[in-house]
C-alpha cells in the first residue's frame, strides 16, 4: 500500500519553533492540564487501532467545553496549523493518526449523555460517549441504540459518525447513517454548525449524510442526536456449519433472496473460528470450513416463524449442522465469539491488519477462495470474518510488524484484497474508513475527475485543508506514483481496472 509505517521525517528545529508558538497560543485558551506536548505525554496518541503506522503529534489538546473546542480551532486556523480530531482511538484505518506539525484534538472529555427522550425515542449525547453507554442509559426505558461495532465497549459515537460504523446488526437496523438525526460541531474556523435536525427531515441539501462518514475532514463533531429503538421481546440465533466456503456463501445469498432480513447474518472461516473458540469457548464447530450466525428478533411468534424459514434455507444450501440458541445466555455465547474476533486474533499473532472492503453477496465464496490463494502468494496467514448479510469483509492479515519484510508483504496483501474486491464489483471500504491505510486503493476505485470532485467538497468546508489533511482522498501525484510502483513491482493484479 506504500503508506509510511515510520514517522514522517521533519526538520526538528522547525518543529520545535512551531511547537513553541502553538503551545503558547493554546495556553491562552486552555487550562494547563488540557494541553500536552512533551514526548512522554503525546506518545499514547501516536496511532489509532492501526498500530503499524505511527506519528507523534506536535501538541495534544483536551478541551472540556464547546467554547474551548471553538477557541482551539480559531487558534489553529489563525496559525495555519492542521487539526486531527480523535475519539477513543479505536479506528482501524489510521484516520486519527496525528500530523507531525499539527494538533490532535482529543474529545475524550466530551463523555456526557445530555438527554434521553423515551417518547421521541432519541438520545442527545456528546461525541466522546461510548457506543455501548448509550444503550446502557436507554435500557430502563426499554430502548437501545442499534449500531453495535465490535469495539462498542470502547469506541465513541463521534468516531462512529466519522466512519459511518455498522456492526453485526447493521443488516436489519442500518449503519450509523440510518440511526442519527442530528450532528452538531464546529467548522475549521471555530464557527458552530449543525447538520440535520431532530425532525425526520430538514430543508435544503442533505448535509447530514455528507458529514457522516467524512472521517473528520469537514467539521469537528461535539454532539450527536441518535435514534433509539425498542428492545425486541425475543432474539434467537442460529449457528450453522458448512463443509466448504462456497456453500456458506451461497447460503447467505439464498437467505436474502428468500425475502428474509435477519437481525444479524455473520460468517467466519475455519481459522477464525479456531482462534475465537480457544479464546472465549463459544461452542463453535471446529470441523466446519465456515459457520454462519443468523439472528432473528421480534415477537416470539415472528422469531419462531423466521427461525424456521432460515433453518430450512440453510439445510437446503448444505448446512452440515444447525444449532439454535435455547435461551438468552446461549445466544450471547454464540455472539461472544464473533464480538471477540479481533482480540482473539491478537492472541495468535504479534500483529494483524484488519481490512474492510465490500463485495456483492453472491461473490462471498469467490473472495474467500481468492484470499486463500493470496495467503500462498504473500506467505502470510489470514483469518476471515464477514458482515455477510451486506457483503462487508473483515479479513485479518496476521504478521509481525517488527519484520519490515512481513509488513511490506502485509501491505501488498491488503491492497490485493481491496483491488480484488473492486474487480468483483465492490468497494475499498465498508465501515472502517479510508484514513491513511486505503489511500492508494482509492486510486484504483476512483478516477482523477472523481477524486477532484471529492477535493472540491472538502474545500467548500475547509479551504486551506487543515482538518485531517493527507487522508481519505489521494492526490493525482500520489496515484501516479502508486501506478509506477505497481508496474515496477509487477503487482498489477487487475490490469483491467482504471488507473491514473
Amino acid at each position: 500500500m506504500n503508506v509510511p509505517s515510520t514517522p514522517v521525517q521533519v526538520n526538528q528545529s522547525e518543529r520545535a519553533v512551531r511547537q513553541s508558538t502553538v503551545v503558547s497560543a493554546l495556553q491562552a485558551v486552555l487550562p494547563a492540564h488540557a494541553l500536552l506536548w512533551h514526548n512522554e505525554d503525546t506518545t499514547p496518541y501516536e496511532c489509532d487501532g492501526l498500530t503499524a503506522y505511527r506519528q507523534r503529534p506536535l501538541v495534544v489538546a483536551l478541551p472540556e467545553t464547546e467554547d474551548q473546542v471553538a477557541a482551539v480551532l480559531k487558534v489553529c486556523h489563525a496559525l495555519d496549523v492542521p487539526v486531527i480530531a480523535r475519539g477513543a482511538g479505536t479506528g482501524l484505518s489510521g484516520g486519527a493518526m496525528p500530523h507531525a506539525m499539527g494538533v490532535t484534538l482529543a474529545l475524550a472529555k466530551f463523555n456526557r449523555i445530555s438527554r434521553i427522550d423515551p417518547r421521541a425515542r432519541t438520545a442527545v449525547v456528546q461525541a466522546g460517549v461510548r457506543n455501548l453507554a448509550i444503550s446502557e442509559a436507554a435500557a430502563p426505558h426499554g430502548l437501545y441504540y442499534a449500531p453495535d461495532p465490535s469495539s462498542q465497549i470502547a469506541c465513541t459515537i463521534g468516531g462512529n459518525v466519522a466512519e459511518n460504523s455498522g456492526g453485526v446488526h447493521c443488516l436489519k437496523y442500518g449503519l450509523t447513517l440510518h440511526n442519527v438525526l442530528q450532528v452538531r460541531g464546529f467548522t475549521v474556523e471555530g464557527e458552530p454548525i449543525t447538520f440535520g435536525a431532530e425532525a425526520l427531515d430538514t430543508p435544503g441539501l442533505d448535509l447530514l449524510s455528507l458529514v457522516i462518514g467524512s472521517e473528520g475532514m469537514l467539521a469537528v463533531i461535539t454532539e450527536v442526536t441518535v435514534k433509539l429503538v425498542p428492545k425486541p421481546l425475543l432474539a434467537r440465533c442460529i449457528m450453522a456449519s458448512f463443509n466448504n466456503v462456497r456453500k456458506a456463501g451461497d447460503a447467505v445469498a439464498s437467505v436474502i433472496a428468500e425475502g428474509i432480513i435477519p437481525a444479524g447474518l455473520e460468517m467466519m472461516d475455519k481459522p477464525m473460528t479456531a482462534a475465537v473458540e480457544d479464546f472465549v469457548h463459544a461452542g463453535y464447530d471446529l470441523n466446519a470450513e465456515a459457520i454462519l450466525l443468523c439472528e432473528s428478533d421480534g415477537t416470539p411468534e415472528e422469531v419462531e416463524e423466521e427461525i424456521g424459514r432460515m433453518s430450512a434455507v440453510l439445510r437446503r444450501c448444505g448446512a452440515t449442522a444447525i444449532a439454535v440458541s435455547r435461551d438468552e445466555a446461549e445466544r450471547l455465547r454464540f455472539w461472544s465469539g464473533r464480538k471477540n474476533a479481533f482480540p482473539a486474533s491478537g492472541r495468535i499473532s504479534p500483529d494483524y491488519m484488519c481490512m474492510d472492503s465490500t463485495i456483492p453477496r453472491k461473490r462471498l465464496a469467490d473472495i474467500l477462495l481468492a484470499i486463500a490463494e493470496m495467503e500462498k502468494k504473500y506467505r502470510l496467514r489470514c483469518a476471515n470474518v464477514f458482515h455477510a448479510g451486506d457483503g462487508n469483509l473483515h479479513p485479518l492479515i496476521l504478521f509481525d510488524a517488527n519484520d519490515a519484510d512481513q509488513l511490506h508483504r502485509c501491505e501488498l496483501f491488503g491492497a490485493d484484497i481491496l483491488e480484488t474486491s473492486v474487480a468483483m464489483g465492490g468497494t475499498v471500504t465498508g465501515e472502517h474508513g479510508v484514513g491513511v491505510e486505503k489511500l492508494n486503493s482509492m486510486c484504483v476505485q476512483f478516477s482523477a475527475e472523481e477524486n477532484a470532485q471529492m477535493f472540491a467538497v472538502k474545500r467548500a468546508f475547509d479551504t486551506n485543508g487543515l482538518l485531517n489533511p493527507g487522508k481519505v482522498i489521494p492526490t493525482l501525484q500520489r496515484c501516479a506514483e502508486y501506478g509506477k510502483m505497481l508496474v515496477r513491482g509487477g503487482q498489477l493484479a487487475h490490469p483491467e481496472l482504471p488507473r491514473f
